[in-house]
Formats: C-alpha cells, structure tokens, sequence
C-alpha cells in the first residue's frame, strides 16, 4: 500500500495488520486454537502479565486471531483500540459492568432491542442502577433527562426495530460537557455508513453476528473506543465479569465477513432503496419507516448522518397484527427469522418475537406498535425480493380494498 496515500475502508478490512510473508505466505490469516501460551522465561511471562511488553498468555485475555480481528474493527470504527466478544449482549453486559456502580444512572432512548431494555430493567436495575429513557430525536430531551449521577448515555441509531435516528453528534455534545460517557449501537449502520467515534461517541458496541459477520453463521460482539477503555473492559468486564470471550475460530469468520463488509452494504442499501419504494407505493401498507425515503422524518438527519441508509426496513399494515401475521405466513423467498444482515432477506413479528421482553404497555410507550413489521432485506435479486413481497400482500384484505377503492 501507497504510504502516501491513505488505504480505503475496503483496502484496510482486507489487508489491515497482517502480513502474508510473515505467516509461510498465506492469504488467509492462521486460525490460533490455543487456550494458553508459553513464555521464553518467567522474566518473559512476567513482563507479558504485567503489559510492559505485547504478547498473549492466556486466549480469555487475547488471541493473536482474535487481536486481528479487534485491530481491523477498530481502524474500520475510527477508534483507538477493539475488543471482540461472545455476543453483542456480551459487549453490550461488559461495557456496562465495567463503567456502572450501585447508585449510577444510564440515560437510554426510548427504543431499544428487547434483550439490551431486559438487561437494563432486569439486569443493571437490580443492582442499584437506575435506568432513565428520554426521547433521544429532541436532543434537548436528553439534557432534560441527564443528572448528577448520570454516567453513561446510550442508544441505536437507527433504532431497533422501528428505525429512529438519533443525532450523534448533537447528543454526544451534550452528554461529555456533562461528563457522562456516550455508548453508540452502531449494528443497524455498520462503519461503512455510520461511524459514531468520529461524530463524538466514546465507545461503539456491534453484534457481529449481523452485518460483520454477514453470512448468519456466527454469534460474537465487538466493542472499539479509546485504548484506555477498551483496555479496563478488556480486563474487567470481559475478564472478571462476564467472561463472554469469542472463540478463535469465530474471530476468523467475523475476519472472513469484514473483507466483504462494504461491498454487500452498498448492494443491501441499494435494494433497500428498491423495496421501500415499492412497500409505500402499496395499497396494504400503512407506513413505511426507512431512513432513504423522503417521507421518513429524519431524512435530512439521515442524508448527513448515515448515507446509504442501510438495509433494514419496519413498516405498518393496515390490518394491524393480525395482517402482519398473514402476511408472514404468506412469505415464500424471504425467511421467518429474528436476526439481520444475513445474505439471506428476513423479516419478523417484533412485539411477538425480538420484542417481546417488553410488556404490551412497554411497548406502546416506546414506539413499538402491535402489527409493525421488522424486514432485512438480503443479497438475493432485488427482484425476486419485491415480488415475494408484493405477492404476499396482495393476499391482504385492505389490499384488495385497495384496488377495489381505485
């Protein structure tokens, strides 16, 4: 690579910290399945434990195929320093056991994936930390909502599963002159299209099972921020707290995704873009909530924050539930699946599957209705994709009415 010129995101995710002429000449960089490593001498060992000289001692800790994989995740995030774990819970649970203490509070959006609202109501709250939600759109509602005890600010963007953004930098202004910490989930976006560090954020949680990963045959985290933060949740809240570690050989397939990342994002927005349109042009849907169409109401915000504006699509029947649930049942190319950014399109019922950790109160507060309908939408012919969606809503009763009205 030029030294001159600064590699690209799609040069530095397949190339990035490794060498093939160090490693006998291979491409591909070696898969380390080892749980321990030995030491020249104790004065080795010692210097290693103490972190006065790199290396690794104990695969819990690191992992030359995992250290690989945290290096590219982090320069692709624009941040300092990676770590990668078990799952996104496990980034998520270890970013947050290590920087909260009886007594502290977190500030949180509104909308959130189920399982990160349950581990904050019945996981954090449980342990003295008190849990505060604020409309994250109207970043004055964050300043309203900060206190004296607030120690981190969190939240997607855009928001699982029905796609409210929320303004990074605006936000992240806010939250520092307060002195709390801002934790962004940047899975939805990838770092193709979003990268909260450069906008203010601190620290950038990812389910790698979903977009880095990309081929739906992996479950791991990463989190990237400063070196001095990914390097106490490295030793605390990986370590001692949750010890959600990834495994070896799945740092090698998050490894394997990375080197596709940009060019399956670009070809999963612009199907997106394809399926959107024709969801709002279609008599049976209520709504459609996608970052790309100018009746989306953060548009603007998403033009400057995220162009490209991702794969994920929610969208609201006429028929409320029941006509999501039909229309699930009628899908024949696009599969009934929690989970996201696979090859594979997806699309699920929120308020009865990823969802449904909230209460039907719960979610009618934050944004969630009863018949919105989560879609990732694949790498299959765009298509293919339309036409099995329109084929199943046009089974639809209000759609039906809807050509009868016309």
């Amino acid at each position: 690579m030029n030294p001159q010129r600064p590699a690209g995101f799609a040069t530095r995710a397949i190339h990035l910290g490794y060498d093939p002429m160090q490693n006998q000449g291979a491409l591909t960089p070696p898969l380390h399945l080892t749980s321990t490593f030995a030491f020249d001498s104790a004065e080795a060992g010692a210097a290693i434990f103490a972190g006065q000289t790199p290396g690794h001692f104990y695969s819990r800790v690191s992992n030359p195929t995992t250290d690989l994989l945290e290096r590219r995740a982090a320069d692709l995030e624009g941040a300092e320093a990676g770590l990668a774990l078990a799952s996104g819970m496990g980034a998520i649970t270890a970013v947050m056991w290590t920087f909260l203490a009886p007594g502290d509070e977190i500030v949180t959006d509104k909308t959130l994936y189920g399982c990160t609202f349950a581990f904050f109501h019945h996981g954090l709250a449980k342990f003295g930390i008190t849990v505060t939600h604020a409309d994250m759109t109207d970043p004055e509602a964050v300043r309203a909502a900060l206190s004296p005890r607030t120690r981190i600010v969190y939240f997607e963007t855009p928001a699982n599963p029905n796609m409210r953004l929320v303004d990074i930098e605006a936000v992240s202004q806010i939250a520092k002159a307060h002195g709390a910490r801002v934790v962004v989930d940047n899975t939805y976006a990838t770092p193709v299209l979003t990268r909260p560090i450069e906008r203010g954020a601190d620290i950038v949680v990812h389910s790698a099972t979903k977009y880095l990963g990309g081929h739906g045959d992996l479950v791991g985290g990463i989190a990237v921020g400063s070196a001095e933060d990914m390097t106490q949740v490295r030793l605390c809240g990986m370590k001692d707290m949750t010890g959600a570690v990834m495994a070896p050989f799945t740092a090698m397939l998050a490894l394997r995704g990375l080197k596709t990342l940009k060019l399956r994002m670009e070809q999963h927005c612009r199907s997106a873009m394809a399926v959107a349109r024709m969801l709002e042009a279609h008599p049976a849907v209520a709504e459609v909530h996608y970052p790309g169409l100018e009746s989306f109401p953060q548009h603007a915000l998403a033009a400057r924050q995220m162009p490209g504006f991702g794969a994920m699509i929610a969208f609201e029947l006429k028929g409320g539930l029941e006509a999501g649930r039909a229309m699930m049942n009628a899908m024949e190319l696009v599969r009934r699946a929690v989970s996201l950014g696979d090859t594979e399109s997806l699309i699920q019922h929120p308020a009865s599957m990823t969802h449904s950790t909230y209460t039907a109160e719960e979610r009618a507060a934050h944004g969630i209705c009863e018949g919105l309908i989560r879609l990732s939408v694949g790498l299959e012919d765009v298509e293919d994709i339309v036409a099995d969606l329109a084929r199943a809503l046009n089974t639809l009763p209000q759609a039906q009415a809807g050509r009868a009205a016309a």
